[in-house]
C-alpha cells in the first residue's frame, strides 16, 4: 500500500498548486490570467494530453489484432507490449548514441 501511495503521489499533477507556484514566482502563461484561470487552463491541457496518450496506447495495444484480422496471418506473434518495448529501447539507444557523438565532438 505504501508503494502504491508513493507512486500515486509521484505521478499526480495538481494544476491548482502549479498555478499557485507560477503566480508566487512572478510567472504567467501568456494570454491566461494568473490564479484560477491558470489552474483551469492547466487542467484542460492535462485532460487533453491524457486523452491523446490513452487513445494512442489503446491503439498500440489492439493494432496487432487489427493487422492479424486484415492480413489473415494467424501466427502473428508481435503484441502491443512488445512494440512499445522495442520503440522505447530504440529511442534510448538513439539518445545514447547522440550523447556519445556530442561528447566525441568536444
Amino acid at each position: 500500500m505504501v508503494l502504491f501511495t508513493y507512486f500515486y503521489t509521484a505521478v499526480t499533477f495538481d494544476p491548482k498548486s502549479i498555478a499557485e507556484n507560477i503566480q508566487k514566482q512572478g510567472g504567467y502563461i501568456p494570454g491566461i490570467r494568473p490564479g484560477p484561470m491558470t489552474s483551469q487552463f492547466l487542467n484542460h491541457l492535462l485532460n487533453r494530453v491524457t486523452l491523446v496518450g490513452a487513445l494512442f496506447l489503446g491503439l498500440i495495444a489492439i493494432l496487432p489484432n487489427i493487422v492479424q484480422g486484415f492480413s489473415g496471418i494467424t501466427a502473428f506473434s508481435v503484441g502491443g507490449t512488445s512494440i512499445l518495448i522495442v520503440v522505447s529501447v530504440a529511442l534510448e539507444i538513439m539518445k545514447q548514441v547522440d550523447a556519445q557523438l556530442s561528447m566525441y565532438e568536444y
